[in-house]
């Protein structure tokens, strides 16, 4: 060994005990279980206890062999190195037994040369082995009478540099989770949560540092995976389970799934009572991501998810699927539409793949399919950044402008432009782009409703939704579980085990995001005080008062933008453009007797919302209030009594939340002024009076009832 590596700090044999020993030689090792690759390589100075005490010698007595190696061990932790089990001589039970032992540095002997085998990939590791001959020898001896063990031979000579105090920890010898560590680790990933959230907590509880835990998060994480693949079928049969407790104590939990031929969990799709009441009235535009799978069982994840009134991503549904075939999408498609009692979405838009887009086509044929654009966005880098260099960002530019066109002819004049000046005539991703242009690009779509889900803003809150509940760590079961929990204002974290409660809340954080954003719609009805008028237009104020301040935002915005259009009454309509224009414009439509006003941009088709065109001519025909059509329930103040509506048929419950928005405008309109007032009080207590003669049902009293307690 070089002077440079490492140390002789001592050597000791004894002659009668010696024997030929070869480190290297590997024919007759015993090998520890715990023995593993050096994890951390380092530099550091060598670190050495000369303190007699504590140092091996010939000589040195010990009751079994376990004890020496326990010795040996704790000696090679304060140096810096670990060790393993090499030699043996004897065996238990034949002649003389066991009598002698061999303890070795880590990086003792050398990795013998593996034969490669073409038809199995191989594992290219670095082998931490480098020939280092540090030992401990130790010989059974029957002097005194009982078996004991004595030391014979001692060599502390590293050809290696040895690791510090806070390195050495990091050897795989000395990483180790306790029995107790192992419980409370598995009881932390039934909550859901992250494996560096369970070493956060961990260090917390045991008072260290953080890092200094006596395992790492890959510890951890190989300790869940030895877990899961205890039983590969547990799973599956923990899901079903879950899904039937769910269904026992709801009724309207619904699941679906099939098995193999092997009697196997083939797929599953579920969704819940309050999800598939949110799709009445939100599910005309649906986002149905399959671009995730969960690790369990390298299953594909389907997530079906909308958009609700305060501009807030709600929950529908998911579905994990064996393989991703026309297959299995297709039975994916059809279980979600019996969840939702046959009701097909007018748009749904899902990731770039071909199977999926047939299954569509095949089972929900009225349902107008598209692209999501961030799906597509997201690979751009891959696709273009080495092709376009410095350019990247100027293509970039360039195709959200053509995305964001309303004119096809527009749309596809400055898409060949943008190839000529790029020079992406024969890129294999434009030619595709270009191919699929009327499921992405929204001069195609904008005579379809997506509720705003085609925006990139809106599109990163979905994104952003889904990904919260997506966790590595978490099991099948934990995730419908972990779903399923709704808690409600009178149930505390105490009612949990004591040693629950900061991962229930953990948990409960995570079941509010999808089951119940009553709060977060709270909130933002109290943003209505704060609302600022900005054009003084009665059309304004009387939006304010119907729509959440989700949608009057995007209303209020084309109400200003309005004011900077001219309006031409023309044969047939309007002709609406900006006043320093001279050419071009929108041609609006207007039947007043019928109250319906289009445009030819599709604003409102395809977001809900009427456009600064309408709303020009509407001002410009003196009319005071935006007609009852062009302001939708689903963009409406209204919040759906869940408990209440769970039996009710869907026209019933649009009924209700018709009533809702009714009531919000009579309060609105009476507080105008003291005659206005009066007379609604004194209608409104006769409409009560009479109300309260009909018969009810004891059912709709225990309805009521319940309706009332979750308010």
């Amino acid at each position: 060994m070089s002077e440079e590596g490492g140390a002789v700090l001592v050597v000791y044999d004894d002659p009668s005990g010696q024997r030929s020993l070869s480190l290297d030689d590997t024919s007759s090792t015993e090998e520890s279980p715990d023995e593993t690759r050096l994890s951390l390589e380092t530099n550091s100075n060598n670190n050495n206890n000369n303190n007699s005490d504590v140092i091996p010698y010939i000589g040195q007595r010990f009751s079994t062999h376990d004890s020496a190696y326990e010795f040996y061990s704790e000696f090679a932790k304060r140096c810096g190195f670990s060790i393993r089990r090499h030699r043996t001589e004897g065996k238990d039970g034949v002649g003389k037994g066991l009598t002698r032992r061999y303890f070795v540095c880590h990086r003792a002997g050398n990795t013998p040369i593996k034969t490669s085998i073409e038809s199995k990939p191989q594992r290219n590791r670095k082998s931490s082995r480098c020939g280092c001959q540090a030992y401990l020898r130790i010989s059974k001896t029957t002097e005194l009478g009982g078996p004991e063990w004595r030391v014979t031979g001692f060599a502390n000579h590293h050809n290696h540099e040895l690791l510090e105090p806070n390195q050495v920890r990091f050897l795989p010898a000395y990483r180790t989770i306790s029995d107790s560590d192992k419980n409370r680790i598995l009881m932390f990933a039934k909550t859901g949560i992250s494996v560096q959230q369970m070493m956060r907590l961990m260090e917390l509880e045991k008072c260290v540092e953080p890092g200094y835990l006596p395992f790492t998060e890959k510890d951890v994480r190989n300790l869940l995976q030895s877990f899961r693949k205890l039983d590969p079928e547990e799973e599956s049969i923990d899901l079903l389970r879950m899904c039937r407790n769910n269904k026992d104590k709801d009724p309207n939990f619904k699941f679906e799934y099939t098995l193999d031929s092997n009697n196997r969990l083939e797929n599953i799709a579920w969704s819940y009572a309050s999800s598939i009441q949110s799709y009445e009235i939100f599910g005309d535009a649906v986002v149905f991501d399959t671009t995730h799978r969960l690790t369990a069982f390298d299953m594909p994840l389907g997530i079906w998810v909308g958009m609700n009134n305060y501009g807030m991503p709600c929950f529908f549904g998911c579905v994990l699927l064996r393989e991703e075939n026309l297959r299995s999408f297709s039975w994916a498609l059809k279980a979600f539409l019996g969840f939702m009692n046959g009701k097909a979405p007018q748009t749904i838009l899902t990731d770039q793949n071909m199977c999926l887009k047939e299954a569509i086509t095949m089972d929900m044929p009225t349902t107008k399919h598209a692209l999501c654009i961030w799906m597509i966005v997201a690979k751009f880098p891959s696709w273009f950044n080495a092709v376009l260099g410095e350019r990247y960002n100027e293509w970039k530019g360039e195709f959200y402008r053509l995305y964001n066109l309303e004119s096809i002819e527009d749309f596809e004049l400055g898409w060949r432009d943008m190839v000529n000046s790029f020079g992406l005539h024969t890129n294999r991703h434009i030619v595709n782009l270009y191919g699929l242009r009327s499921l992405w690009a929204l001069p195609f779509l904008r005579s379809h409703f997506f509720a705003g889900m085609t925006a990139i803003g809106q599109s990163k809150s979905i994104n952003a939704f889904i990904q919260r509940f997506l966790s590595a760590q978490t099991r099948l079961a934990h995730f419908v579980e972990q779903l399923f929990y709704q808690p409600n204002e009178t149930e505390k974290i105490v009612t949990w085990k004591s040693d629950f409660s900061i991962f229930l809340a953990l948990k409960v954080a995570v079941a509010v995001d999808f089951k119940d954003q009553a709060g977060e719609q709270q909130t933002m009805q109290q943003n209505l005080q704060n609302i600022c008028l900005k054009t003084g237009a009665p059309m304004e104020s009387h939006a304010a008062s119907i729509l959440t301040p989700f949608a009057f935002s995007k209303l209020q915005e084309q109400l200003v933008l309005a004011a900077h259009y001219a309006s031409f009454q023309m044969e047939d309509g309007f002709l609406v453009r900006h006043h320093t224009k001279a050419e071009g414009g929108r041609k609006v439509y207007w039947v007043l007797r019928e109250g319906i006003i289009s445009c030819s941009c599709h604003q409102f088709e395809f977001s809900g919302i009427l456009c600064r065109h309408a709303l020009r001519v509407l001002s410009t025909g003196n009319c005071f209030q935006i007609p009852d059509r062009y302001l939708p329930i689903r963009w409406r103040r209204i919040s759906t009594p869940a408990k209440l509506l769970q039996c009710a048929p869907s026209d019933h419950a649009e009924r209700i939340q018709l009533l809702q928005s009714m009531v919000s405008t009579l309060v609105t309109e009476s507080a105008k002024s003291k005659e206005r007032l009066d007379m609604a009080t004194e209608q409104v207590s006769i409409i009560l009076s009479r109300v309260r003669e009909q018969p009810v049902s004891l059912q709709s009293t225990r309805e009521i009832s319940s309706f009332h307690r979750n308010l």
